[in-house]
């Protein structure tokens, strides 16, 4: 029997929801050369990682058509039919946590908070117990809209942190880029959640060339004021309409030399960094003149910045992805996905679902490949893979 579609809130508005999209899957090749995977439960790969770090899509429909991610008039959505229910969502987290070895889940879209459930599903999720006898720690990333109404019952539901999307101050550009006037919704978000245990909130921040390039400084100093953890992020290949092109992105150190305009950073260990993606710097007031690097403590606070394309992490990479339409993938940039819907509602055990998932993962590639004269984008966009 098919399960219930899951709802969704807030937009789409009818004029904004185009034909209706399913999307293709396919089982993960395997290598001519491959090693035999040992027998071992958690989800390694040939090189040597092991994912812990699951990224969950609730749903690939959004309230935002932020340039990078979207054309103005939105994507096609997957029918509701095609998308995992409620208890499927919960049943395959649970395999990944009590079988797999995952200890981290972040929930993600689309925008996760049109999931009506979503409280729910992080209350299931929270109540799990991983291989370690541990709590798994949760997550979501989202733009914000909707959060000062829901961050106090997330938080409540076990929610562990929160990653807020903001790419501007000025409400009008916010406008121009999400092509949809609700900064003000974002801001109040943001206020919400950080007076929860939810905070610290970090805020993450695309800076496009010639159209927020001039904000990182205000950006970083609104966030050091506000107690907010500010973290960059270098733009992927990953918008729909193929406009991304290497040599107009902002890389890490071009991010760096505007942020230096307006403070000293002084880089932490790397050793501090491990699997995270963000490499991370002290902020301070613009040194003395005798050019003395500032000492950690008395660190206004810190700024990351995500060099996903000029400085990739991909050899330290531990995650894992679920679509929304139950997909996993092994990397953001696979070309290919291994089906756990289909082998779910065809009545799969807990263990086949488990073993499914564990040769998905052992085929991982060694890198995404960008820059590379082979490389191919995915055949699918951000908001339908998940962030």
């Amino acid at each position: 029997m098919v399960p219930r579609p899951p709802d969704t809130l807030g937009d789409p508005s009818p004029d904004d929801a185009p034909a209706r999209l399913t999307a293709g899957t396919v089982d993960e090749p395997r290598r001519p050369d491959e090693p035999r995977r040992p027998d071992e439960p958690r989800l390694l790969d040939t090189f040597g990682r092991v994912a812990k770090d699951l990224r969950v899509s609730l749903t690939d429909r959004c309230n935002l058509r932020c340039s990078y991610c979207m054309p103005p008039e939105g994507l096609p959505w997957l029918p509701n039919e095609d998308v995992l229910g409620d208890d499927e969502v919960i049943r395959l987290i649970t395999v990944a946590v009590e079988q797999l070895g995952v200890t981290e889940i972040r929930f993600t879209g689309g925008e996760p908070l049109l999931r009506r459930g979503l409280e729910s599903i992080v209350a299931a999720t929270s109540a799990l117990q991983t291989l370690g006898g541990g709590t798994p720690e949760t997550a979501l990333t989202t733009n914000g809209i909707g959060l000062a109404e829901r961050a106090q019952g997330l938080a409540e539901a076990g929610l562990s942190r929160v990653n807020v999307s903001l790419d501007s101050l000025d409400p009008e550009r916010f406008a121009r880029i999400a092509h949809r006037n609700r900064h003000a919704e974002v801001i109040s978000g943001l206020a919400a959640a950080a007076a929860t245990p939810l905070a610290p909130i970090k805020v993450n921040t695309v800076l496009m060339r010639g159209v927020n390039d001039d904000e990182g400084v205000p950006l970083l100093r609104w966030a050091l004021d506000h107690g907010y953890h500010l973290r960059f992020i270098e733009q992927m290949p990953l918008d729909p309409h193929g406009a991304w092109l290497r040599e107009e992105i902002l890389t890490v150190d071009d991010v760096l030399q505007r942020l230096a305009d307006g403070f000293t950073l002084v880089p932490m260990p790397s050793k501090d960094r491990g699997s995270a993606p963000a490499e991370s710097w002290w902020v301070h007031e613009h040194s003395s003149p005798d050019g003395d690097l500032p000492e950690p403590t008395a660190a206004l606070g810190r700024v990351g910045v995500i060099g996903s394309v000029t400085r990739s992490f991909c050899s330290a990479c531990d995650r894992t992805r679920l679509t929304s339409d139950g997909q996993v993938r092994n990397c953001l940039f696979a070309r290919s996905e291994t089906d756990l819907r289909a082998l779910l509602r065809a009545g799969a055990s807990d263990q086949e679902l488990a073993d499914a998932w564990r040769q998905a993962m052992w085929g991982k590639a060694a890198g995404h490949g960008i820059g590379s004269p082979l490389f191919l984008r995915p055949n699918r966009p951000m908001s339908s893979i998940g962030g």
